[in-house]
């Protein structure tokens, strides 16, 4: 199913990952205290390491753009070429998702909770792409097309359900505030991804 580069791809992100917890402490080990944090509190105890949190960056692209990929038809060609477009189109979906957020900062003046729920969503997206990296080797080793596309489908759910249940933690503050979570939820993340797995298809159909 899958080309040799996507073993050698997947072993990049790896160190990536290790790379990242050396230079950045916490970064993963300690990404779950997002979902069992007070909303005035963060993972962080340490000054940012800038090399550490590319690296993490890398590591979280690097895995969903695979995942998405690895989604495709089982006679389409694996090429790499391909793979790194649908790499640069993930980072300018964060760049957009990112200024609508500065938008919404900017409206409603959300600052403080902001910056918490950056760092939160980092953490949380750590979170996913850390279970979908284990089950993607076990899909590049069985090249089950029906396994992977559960295997995204799942991770995608439980990083809604995560997230999800985050802002609720840190914006609650009367029922109709659920309204406000689930149309964020439904436009900024549910939209994007979906976005992001018709617009890679019709990449990879090219």
């Amino acid at each position: 199913m899958s080309a040799a580069w996507c073993g050698w791809t997947m072993l990049v992100l790896l160190l990536c990952a290790i790379l990242s917890e050396v230079m950045q402490p916490g970064v993963i080990l300690q990404s779950p205290t997002s979902l069992l944090a007070q909303t005035d509190r963060t993972y962080k105890d340490s000054p940012v390491n800038l090399y550490g949190q590319l690296l993490i960056s890398v590591f979280r692209i690097g895995t969903l753009a695979m995942g998405v990929y690895l989604c495709v038809p089982e006679s389409a060609a694996f090429r790499f070429g391909i793979y790194a477009a649908i790499c640069g189109l993930t980072v300018a979906m964060l760049l957009v998702k990112m200024l609508c957020n500065v938008l919404i900062d900017y409206a409603f003046s959300l600052s403080r909770n902001m910056d918490q729920s950056y760092e939160h969503y980092g953490d949380i997206t750590t979170l996913a792409t850390c279970a979908l990296y284990p089950a993607l080797l076990v899909v590049l080793r069985i090249g089950d097309l029906a396994v992977n596309r559960w295997v995204v489908l799942i991770a995608s759910g439980l990083f809604i359900l995560m997230w999800t249940y985050r802002l609720i933690r840190t914006y609650w503050t009367h029922p109709v505030a659920i309204l406000y979570i689930a149309l964020y939820i439904c436009t900024l993340e549910v939209l994007p991804l979906g976005a992001l797995f018709l617009i890679s298809s019709k990449i990879i159909s090219l």
